[in-house]
């Protein structure tokens, strides 16, 4: 299974990726294992919280969600959930 996520961090900072193994990316996010200096969250710190997530079968219909909730629509969609929240 793969996993479609969204974080954000303390400042309101949205991001979004997916993944196969969700505990691990999450500590990568926060630094807590190795990760990339010049990865989107390594520049923009803090701790970042799970705040929304989907479940898929495979890497290619997850990639394809990741990347709807990249474009505008998908942006407005994250920030109605978590008004929501």
């Amino acid at each position: 299974m793969f996993t479609v996520y969204v974080i954000q961090n303390e400042n309101g900072i949205i991001y979004v990726g997916q993944t196969k193994d969700l505990s691990k990316r999450l500590l990568r996010h926060n630094h807590k294992l190795p990760v990339r200096k010049k990865s989107f969250t390594y520049k923009n710190k803090g701790v970042w919280k799970l705040v929304y997530k989907e479940m898929y079968n495979t890497q290619v219909e997850a990639y394809k969600r990741e990347k709807q909730l990249k474009s505008f629509q998908g942006r407005q969609f994250v920030k109605r959930l978590l008004m929501g929240r």
